[in-house]
């Protein structure tokens, strides 16, 4: 399957989903809070797994939240993992929360 993979904001929904084919192949949810985007989970259904698209999706989600001016809140221990992995990400990171992303592991 070469389907191109495609993330949307679901605002309705309060969450990015990313859709191969139409299909909801995963999704990030969030919650914006003073100025922050808290992404408490993260999740790509079984049959997507292990095609980079939880990190498609979270590259996505972290891009939104840094072009709405927002700081992100990392609660998701796959959005904290994937932010130690991208530094680039590192300032999006509310300051109560660098920890999140600052730990070793």
């Amino acid at each position: 399957m070469s389907a191109e993979a495609r993330v949307v904001d679901n605002a309705a929904a309060s969450r990015y989903e990313i859709l191969l084919d139409g299909v909801v192949a995963g999704f990030a949810q969030y919650r914006l809070r003073d100025g922050s985007m808290v992404l408490p989970h993260t999740e790509i259904r079984d049959e997507f797994e292990g095609r980079g698209l939880g990190s498609k999706l979270v590259g996505a989600a972290l891009d939104g939240a840094r072009a709405a001016g927002l700081r992100v809140v990392p609660l998701c221990p796959f959005v904290a993992c994937y932010i130690q992995r991208h530094p680039e990400y590192r300032d999006l990171v509310d300051d109560d929360y660098r920890d999140l992303v600052d730990a070793a592991g």
